[in-house]
């Protein structure tokens, strides 16, 4: 064949380019369906990644409306209406079948026909969901809804929010409701309600020895150290509620704390090789002035072993020993608390050399991210003391490089490039946007849940899910602090979420990352918006002192008497307001923000808008600020901060400008390749700044 039509080409007349007119017309109509196809095929491309574009709560209601009619993916659909009912939206059928959504498919419409009153339809679709997916999370709201099923509930679900609030509501007339109480001792004593059901039972005849045990666990956990004394009726305490109790009575008055340390001696004698009589020795060397009676009363094998000893004696001995407890102890936290008490005292005294030497007797990375933030930059302030300009500049540059916005950011950042007035009134309005991630549980279905923006269900499946026979890893931690925040609990939720941050040893960047953005997060906005335009305020600094003063709590009174958000003492916002207020409303945030508002304003007012004394002053008052000794020019405004005589003030200040410096720079934080491994060495910092600012909560 080939030798046949070879001829036949030859005898075609050929043009300038080499080809034959049949040769260019094949060539065109190739060129041409190659375009089509590729432009359909980016196309596609193109549809294809919307089309599989991840749906979560940042979707508007226009697109999840769009996905929900027109897409041909019944998964996106269903995914679009459990969206919309985040949102408000009423659920219509979508053809669940077996998917592993159906659960919350039904328990959704179970709850919208109780809402219409619809009960027999409720009824009929709580028993299908208990039919078909008795198993699920979901399955445990339906038991809740039959008395019959409740036991069944707290012995296959007992962690689970239903278990709990069953648990609760049990009468405590009958004679077994101890039980009631006991299983909230064990699988929910902040639960609410909870106190009051576990007193209860602990004034019963019913309860065994063992089981009043874990009662008085649990009000010792509460901070009920008398009721817990009571409930164990002459008991002895084992070594778990011995702990519980004891720290719950180093919180009292001065007759409570002595009986503590009995309590933790005792404790101490009794269990010296039980984990809990290690943390028993913690709390009894904590304070920085340590008793030497206490010191003398701990068994020495105890003691030997034992860093919070070594550093009560360093204390004690005038810092004489600090480098040995830090050398042994790298990574305790006796040991960073003791590392700062010392080098700070060394930097007031401006002991330079001496300040320097202690910071950098601790290893890198052997103290969790905020407080290698503190050690870099205090390196860096002694260095440039001692003449030694270009490593102070190095540790300075360091702290930028690898920290996220902050205090000693901040101050770092200053020293590099000059002092930069940080104004905190605005004129202008400001608008914080929230941003969204995923949680990244280790559970399927509680990720999805959170996706899909049905984070109550999320927290009641991560509940059931989350492992119980261990404590939980630093990542495990991170995923629960933010689910607390996402079912509106933030006063837990913060309060693990800082934990974590003064605990964890060199996490990843993208948890440290993840761990930074979550501690900020912006509730109220809109009525913090508003009140700050209207006090010609920044909003972050409204922000800032919320979360510092009440965690974004609004129902919360201080020991002091200061109510809701803010943290208002009634007579402050009496002499704020133009109308009588009572304590209910200063539980509103739409009354106590904008009245936080005004008196942030005129305390900047005061202080002529030093950021400083402005805030110090918001816990301490201006009167008590004005007698401090004020800063000059030629003053380090840090060592001014550090010279602050009350300890809850100073840890004030600091962390209300973090927060505030935080909120104000919300950029992307971007991570090296090199900075994506991850750590799960946790531990505890307890510095007497803290301590203090527990006590005022």
């Amino acid at each position: 064949m080939a030798r046949r039509l070879r001829p036949a080409l030859q005898n075609e007349e050929s043009s300038g380019d080499g080809l034959t007119p049949a040769s260019r017309t094949a060539a065109l109509l190739l060129l041409t369906t190659a375009g089509i196809s590729l432009g359909v095929a980016a196309a596609g491309q193109v549809l294809l990644r919307t089309h599989h574009r991840p749906l979560n709560p940042t979707v508007s209601d226009t697109e999840l409306w769009r996905v929900y009619r027109w897409s041909p993916d019944p998964g996106r659909r269903r995914q679009a209406a459990l969206l919309m009912t985040s949102n408000g939206h009423e659920l219509r059928s979508q053809g669940w079948g077996n998917h592993s959504l159906a659960a919350v498919s039904l328990l959704l419409e179970a709850e919208a026909a109780e809402a219409r009153g619809a009960n027999d339809r409720a009824d009929e679709l709580w028993r299908e969901l208990l039919h078909r997916f008795p198993q699920e999370p979901a399955s445990a709201r339906a038991r809740q809804r039959f008395p019959e099923r409740h036991q069944e509930l707290l012995a296959l679900q007992p962690g689970h929010p239903a278990a709990l609030a069953t648990a609760a509501a049990m009468d405590p007339a009958e004679s077994t409701s101890h039980r009631g109480g006991l299983h909230l001792a064990r699988w929910g004593w902040r639960w609410t309600g909870a106190e009051e059901r576990i007193r209860q039972a602990c004034e019963m005849e019913t309860p065994s020895p063992l089981e009043r045990q874990r009662l008085a666990w649990a009000l010792g956990m509460l901070g009920r150290a008398n009721s817990a004394k009571l409930c164990l009726r002459d008991g002895v305490a084992s070594a778990e509620t011995g702990l519980a109790v004891g720290r719950a009575l180093l919180q009292g008055d001065a007759n409570q704390r002595r009986d503590g340390e009995d309590l933790l001696l005792k404790l101490i004698r009794q269990h010296p090789d039980h984990s809990a009589s290690t943390e028993a020795v913690r709390l009894l060397m904590a304070p920085q002035t340590p008793d030497p009676a206490l010191l003398e009363a701990i068994p020495r094998a105890l003691a030997e072993r034992t860093a919070a000893v070594a550093a009560a004696r360093a204390r004690m001995n005038g810092g004489e020993g600090t480098l040995s407890v830090l050398k042994r102890w790298p990574k305790d936290r006796d040991s960073w608390q003791l590392q700062w008490d010392e080098a700070r005292d060394a930097l007031l005294n401006e002991n330079w050399g001496q300040a320097r030497d202690l910071l950098e007797a601790l290893p890198e990375e052997s103290v969790p991210p905020p407080l290698e933030a503190r050690r870099r930059f205090w390196l860096g302030f002694s260095e440039a003391e001692l003449g030694n300009t270009d490593e102070a500049h190095r540790h300075w540059e360091t702290l930028l490089l690898r920290h996220p916005p902050g205090y000693y950011r901040w101050r770092a950042a200053n020293r590099l490039q000059g002092e930069q007035f940080l104004d905190l009134r605005s004129v202008e309005p400001a608008s914080l946007e929230q941003s969204w991630a995923p949680l990244h549980s280790g559970f399927s279905d509680v990720d999805e849940l959170w996706r899909l923006g049905l984070n109550d269900l999320a927290w009641d499946a991560w509940l059931q899910r989350r492992p119980r026979q261990r404590s939980l890893q630093p990542e495990e931690q991170l995923v629960e602090g933010r689910l607390r925040l996402g079912v509106d609990d933030p006063w837990n939720g913060l309060d693990q979420l800082w934990r974590l941050n003064v605990r964890w040893i060199s996490p990843s960047c993208p948890q440290r990352r993840e761990l930074h953005r979550s501690q900020n997060p912006l509730a109220y906005r809109e009525i913090i918006e508003e009140a700050a335009q209207s006090a010609g305020i920044r909003p972050e600094l409204l922000l800032a002192i919320a979360k510092q003063e009440s965690r974004f709590s609004a129902n919360i009174r201080s020991s002091a008497g200061a109510v809701g958000l803010m943290q208002l003492l009634p007579s402050t916002a009496a002499s704020l307001s133009e109308q009588p207020l009572n304590e209910a409303d200063l539980m509103k945030a739409s009354v106590n923000i904008p009245l936080g508002a005004a008196y942030l304003l005129e305390l900047l007012e005061f202080w002529e808008g030093d950021p400083f004394r402005s805030i110090a002053s918001y816990n301490a008052g201006p009167t008590t600020v004005a007698n401090w000794p004020q800063p000059s020019r030629d003053d380090a405004i840090e060592l001014w901060v550090e010279r602050i005589p009350y300890p809850e003030t100073r840890f004030y200040l600091k962390k209300v400008l973090d927060n505030l410096l935080s909120y104000a720079d919300r950029s992307p934080w971007q991570c090296r390749r090199d900075e994506t491994r991850m750590r799960e060495t946790v531990a505890e910092n307890n510095s007497s700044e803290e301590q203090a600012s527990q006590q005022h909560h």
